[in-house]
Order: structure tokens, then sequence, then C-alpha cells
């Protein structure tokens, strides 16, 4: 004999009228030049610049309620081309001090074996071969002393 499903509660639904709406909101394929997401911004190598969205991209299953406002976190923020800045470039000291960071969570305080991907330290306290007593995968460590991984 089936067992009877548990049932749980609907969750409300918070309706918006779309009249009321803070920013114009604009359907699928209906967006006007000069209007980009964030994605879009990212691959031109742009930023917003500091300014806000201009307007909101409804997501797919809005289309089908015209009347009401997309409340859905799959909508998209719609920024202005025009003010978009391009994307600042860290210098080298930033760098410098982003692959020390990374450095410190990618290091075995035991083996010093930098590895290319951050060490669960906090839960471990070293890397898998030194907690299993195995030998790693060539691919996945620097022999001591580590190098430094910076992109300039």
């Amino acid at each position: 004999m089936p067992r009877s499903r548990k049932r749980r509660p609907r969750r409300d639904v918070k309706r918006v009228p779309r009249s009321t709406a803070t920013l114009p909101e604009l359907d699928r394929r209906t967006c006007p030049e000069g209007l980009v997401t964030r994605r879009e911004l990212r691959e031109r190598g742009l930023s917003p610049g500091g300014h806000g969205p201009v307007a909101v991209l409804r997501c797919k299953y809005c289309a089908y309620r015209p009347d009401q406002s997309c409340n859905h976190p799959t909508r998209g923020w719609l920024y202005r081309e025009d003010l978009a800045r391009p994307k600042r470039i860290p210098t080298l000291a930033q760098e410098w001090a982003l692959d020390r960071a990374m450095a410190a969570r990618q290091t075995c305080p035991e083996c010093r074996r930098r590895y290319v991907f951050c060490l669960p330290l906090r839960t471990l306290g070293c890397c898998n071969a030194c907690n299993t007593g195995c030998e790693p995968t060539p691919g996945t460590y620097f022999e001591p002393p580590a190098k430094h991984l910076l992109a300039a």
C-alpha cells in the first residue's frame, strides 16, 4: 500500500502590480540598443562604473504574467553601455598580495607543497596526502619552495 505524501504549506507569492514597479521592466528579446546585462558588460571588458541599473529584464516565467512585476531571482538588471567604464586592472602589488593570500590557503604546513587548489586546513590541518600517508598526484602540486602564480 503506498504511503501518503506529506503536504507542505504553499508559499505565499508576493504579487506586485507592474504599474508600481520602480524601474521599467522589459520582456525578453525586447531590449533596446544601449542596454546590456552585467554579464555582457564583463564580456566586453567593461564594468557599470558606479551607476545603478536602469531597467529590469523580466524572466521567462513572467512573460505569461504581463500585469505583474517580476520579482524572481532569475531576473536581470540592465545597465547603460555608454555610462560603463573599462574594468580596472590590478597593480603588481595587489596581485602580489592576492598571491600571498592564496599561497597561505594552498600550502601544506607539514610537507610545504603548494597545491593548485585550496586545502582543508581548518578541518584536517594539512593536505590529504599528509593526512592519509599516500603520495599525491604529481600534476596537483609544486615542489617546495613553492613558486608564485602571478598573472602579470
